[in-house]
């Protein structure tokens, strides 16, 4: 059900009489701010592919220090990861050079991802960040000890909308366009995102990024 659907469906429950009894309208009102909020998120996702789609993103192309892009993610997310009493390590292997992006969107990108595997890994469930890079990429390895996704799943996650568990999804809050529009980002760097996961042992996303991207930094 979309989130309109839902506050429609509440708003005349209340209207029928629901409203009078203070304990339920309040639990009623709960539900209709959270899924104006889902509302609100599933908006501006669908906002930002239709500019990528269309080409009128404006990206803020300039060099940036991905370790520390990648430190905030991770201390920006720490909070979320104590709350399940999670733990989240850091390792960089080797010089990491500086690389030309827009940091929002690939914040915005490890962001999810990271979110994504606090959502998805258990209670003291643990998730791994590794950086490093090839001859020709950054890599930025998220891995965590969760739920894990099955095989027919996973091939299919970064559709538009595609969510392995929908109730869940919904639950965590999730619009099923998290993982569409960081490839897109990605993309947009002429980078690539892919995933690996085995059922109920836990999921490995792979972010790699061009250490040379040639753009115009005017």
């Amino acid at each position: 059900r979309t989130p309109l659907t839902t506050i429609k469906s509440y708003a005349e429950t209340l209207l029928l009489g629901a409203i009078e009894d203070s304990d339920l309208a309040t639990r009623f009102l709960k539900v209709i701010d959270s899924e104006s909020d889902r509302m609100t998120r599933l908006v501006k996702d669908l906002l930002m592919l239709s500019r990528i789609d269309y080409e009128k993103e404006q990206w803020e192309m300039k060099e940036m220090d991905i370790s520390k892009v990648v430190n905030d993610c991770i201390y920006k997310m720490e909070i979320a990861a104590k709350q399940k009493h999670q733990s989240i390590s850091l390792e960089i292997l080797g010089d990491i050079p500086n690389i030309i992006g827009d940091k929002d969107r690939i914040e915005q990108v490890i962001i999810n991802i990271i979110s994504n595997s606090i959502k998805y890994t258990s209670e003291k469930g643990n998730i791994y960040v590794k950086l490093f890079k090839d001859d020709e990429y950054i890599n930025i390895r998220i891995k965590d000890n969760g739920i894990g996704i099955p095989k027919e799943d996973a091939v299919r996650l970064f559709e538009r909308f595609y969510r392995v568990d929908k109730a869940r999804s919904r639950v965590l809050g999730g619009t099923g366009l998290g993982l569409s529009i960081a490839r897109q980002i990605v993309e947009a760097h002429k980078g690539s995102i892919n995933l690996e996961s085995v059922y109920g042992e836990g999921t490995e996303v792979i972010i790699k990024l061009p250490i040379n991207l040639d753009v115009n930094l005017s």
